[in-house]
């Protein structure tokens, strides 16, 4: 690919294990601040009604976290953005329960169940919360996802011109479902992409395909956070924007390929 899709990075959100928010996640990349991996805390937004919010699973508060702090970080109406929500699964816990039903005498499962484990719930709260009426898409690529996403979002920035917000998330499993994915805690970025620089952008990216080994991190601990959670494997692109240092970043994708990014601070 000789002209691959880039975009501007005009901000972030983010909430993973000991990490609240995209400030303190790159206070601790940029190795200014200790990691102390504490579970994550999610919370429905203000924005969703209250029967909206009281129905909210894991997946749904954490997508929708990180966006309203991108869009909040940036000043920018989400009502009007377009985005692309990515993640490899649904909602782990509301999974279990409707198996737990099925596998009961009473196989009757409830609408709040249903409507929840489709995989474009959150985006569909999203619409809730925002009144967001621009398109969405909504993508799964197992532990190739968060690069899935971030190739689609560039693509839309590319050939639409206008920006674009990636979400990419996913959310622990309960047992015994973690025994065959063993996905440990629940972790999700956000970036708001536009077509051209911002006064405050942190970047510029563009992504191609590449057969290159991926990037760790030096951090053991980090690195297996990386590992461990498909949308954690951002985490070596957002320690090169947390330290505002400027190159090629690999990233794993596909069984068979890589996702090689290329940021400018």
């Amino acid at each position: 690919m000789t002209n691959p899709p880039a975009a501007w990075i005009r901000s972030i959100g983010l909430i993973g294990p000991g990490m609240a928010d995209w400030p303190a996640c790159a206070a601790i990349l940029a190795g200014d601040a200790a990691w102390s991996p504490e579970k994550t805390v999610l919370n429905a937004p203000e924005q969703l009604p209250p029967a909206e919010r009281r129905r909210a699973v894991r997946v749904v508060k954490l997508a929708l976290g990180i966006g309203l702090q991108a869009t909040t970080a940036a000043g920018m109406d989400p009502s009007g953005l377009a985005t692309v929500f990515s993640s490899s699964g649904g909602d782990g816990v509301n999974c279990h329960q409707i198996c737990e039903t099925l596998a009961s005498d009473d196989r009757q499962i409830s609408p709040t169940r249903f409507h929840n484990s489709v995989h474009n719930a959150a985006a569909g709260y999203w619409g809730i919360a925002t009144g967001a009426t621009a398109p969405s898409a909504v993508l799964c690529a197992y532990d190739g996802s968060f690069g899935a996403g971030l190739l689609e979002a560039l693509a839309q920035v590319r050939f639409d011109g206008q920006p674009c917000l990636l979400l990419a998330y996913d959310a622990d499993y309960p047992e015994p479902l973690r025994a065959a994915r063993p996905i440990p805690d629940a972790f999700g970025v956000a970036l708001l992409l536009t077509p051209e620089r911002e006064a405050n952008s942190c970047g510029r990216l563009a992504a191609k395909l590449t057969d290159a080994p991926p990037d760790t991190l030096a951090d053991p601990a980090l690195d297996a956070l990386r590992c461990s959670i498909p949308a954690a494997r951002s985490l070596p692109l957002l320690e090169a924007i947390a330290a505002s240092r400027s190159g090629r970043v690999v990233l794993d994708y596909l069984a068979h390929a890589r996702l090689a990014v290329d940021y400018t601070a």
